[in-house]
């Protein structure tokens, strides 16, 4: 049969099944047009992120006056792409690093399902969006590297959240992607209120490299991939680990990201 015979057939099969099974909002369950999207209601109580946003770590802005550009010396004009205060004062490790949704009520509950109660399903509609908002980081990937787990809490849980996004992007972008090369060492109390230099310190030692790694990362473009960004604590341990092992570069990508306290303030 010719290609376009069985495109026509996959097309028929699939509005054959529509009529059994309805598409259902991956939020809330509503009927919707199409299977892996939200209903209206649903898609917004979970806004993407659209510029403005810092170029370094992709916090968003809430206008564009609250980012600023760095100047090489007083009295030169600031050019540039605009930086968040945080990257202005101390920049991290990765590259640039991108995320699809506000970190909200909405992303929440998408994101607390694919981690808590398996609801594996989700990883593929929220990696589409992540491919949409990390473009550019995906272009130039040579390698998609998942935060890992510590092992006690992945046989708890029984799946990474974050490999399961990492493979996810990987089958949209053709980008090869590798579980096992970055590993979590020991590990760590839950995160949640603590803020940024906590985190660090929390997080300092907790990752490095499977033995035998460093000559698969050596030179190489990677794409750290997570479900949530926060302060960019993980990401930036993680990176420090790839980087002191030879990577040429690290980016980061992540399904949400969490909003910057001081930036809604100012507001």
């Amino acid at each position: 049969m010719a290609p376009p015979l069985w495109r026509g057939l996959a097309r028929l099969g699939g509005a054959a099944l529509d009529l059994l099974l309805p598409p259902r909002c991956l939020a809330c369950g509503e009927v919707v047009l199409q299977q892996g999207t939200l209903c209206a209601e649903c898609f917004r109580a979970a806004p993407l992120i659209a510029p403005p946003c810092c170029d370094r770590c992709g916090v968003p802005f809430l206008h564009a006056g609250q980012g600023e550009t760095p100047a090489r010396d007083p009295l030169a004009p600031r050019l540039g792409p605009p930086l968040c205060p945080r990257c202005l004062a101390s920049p991290p490790p990765f590259g640039q690093a991108r995320a699809a949704y506000w970190y909200g009520e909405g992303a929440k509950h998408l994101i607390l399902g694919l981690k808590y109660a398996d609801r594996t399903e989700l990883a593929g509609p929220l990696a589409r969006q992540m491919a949409q908002a990390g473009a550019p980081l995906l272009a130039r990937a040579e390698l998609l590297l998942p935060v890992p787990l510590h092992r006690w809490r992945l046989l708890g849980r029984r799946y990474n959240q974050a490999a399961l996004l990492a493979a996810a992007l990987s089958r949209r972008s053709g980008r090869p992607w590798a579980p096992d090369l970055l590993r979590r060492t020991r590990r760590t109390a839950p995160l949640g209120e603590r803020g940024a230099a906590e985190r660090a310190a929390s997080l300092a030692g907790a990752f490095a490299l499977a033995r035998g790694a460093a000559p698969r990362i050596a030179g190489r473009r990677l794409l750290l991939v997570d479900d949530v960004l926060t302060s960019g604590a993980t990401a930036s341990a993680c990176a420090e680990v790839l980087l002191r092992h030879g990577a040429a570069r690290v980016d980061v990508l992540a399904a949400a990201r969490v909003p910057d306290a001081a930036l809604l303030r100012e507001a």
